[in-house]
């Protein structure tokens, strides 16, 4: 029920009124605009939130956000597991019960943790959110942008943004390049 934004509280605001105010804001956020867009993409409120964070923890882009939605749901819309690398770290970290370790990279190992939040290993959505997200975020899954990829990696020519394909051997190369990169780097973990 919490939309991050800036809100306004005074010192004494009671937890009762806090709670208040953070459903009226989620009211006022979900208006018909957003519920009407969440139905005609096939989503409930509480998947657009769940693929919103997957979203968040993805890219830092905001301007990315939207092509990144539109892979997970060609994935999801195609019955595809959605192999999303946030998902496993949410999933390691939730096993290990350590939210404080830094994860840096996901490792073949990782992808066969059994954990519902394992998006390798289970094909629908994770039970729930792995992150907050932003509301740039959870605008990006419900303005996804239609296009035909089912892949990304992240970019090694331009930080922070992702190599997106179409098909797997396209994906591959992409990758190739990106795992070249990160085994320079030395990047254990």
């Amino acid at each position: 029920m919490y939309v991050p934004n800036k809100y306004e509280f005074f010192w004494n605001t009671s937890a009762e009124q806090f709670r208040q105010r953070m459903l009226k804001e989620y009211k006022r956020f979900w208006n018909e605009s957003r519920v009407s867009k969440a139905k005609q993409i096939g989503l409930t409120q509480n998947q657009v939130i769940t693929i919103a964070s997957i979203v968040q923890k993805e890219t830092a882009k905001v301007d990315e956000r939207p092509r990144v939605a539109g892979v997970y749901m060609n994935r999801y819309n195609n019955n595809w597991k959605l192999g999303a690398d946030p998902t496993v770290i949410y999933a390691i970290k939730k096993h290990r019960n350590d939210w404080d370790v830094i994860i840096k990279r996901v490792l073949y190992k990782d992808l066969e943790l059994d954990s519902p939040y394992n998006t390798y290993k289970y094909a629908s959505l994770p039970p729930g959110p792995i992150a907050m997200p932003d509301i740039s975020s959870i605008d990006a899954v419900l303005n996804y942008e239609k296009h035909e990829y089912y892949f990304f990696v992240a970019n090694v020519e331009n930080f922070g943004y992702h190599k997106f394909a179409k098909t797997i051997s396209q994906h591959n190369r992409n990758k190739k390049q990106y795992v070249n990169w990160i085994n320079k780097q030395g990047v254990k973990r």
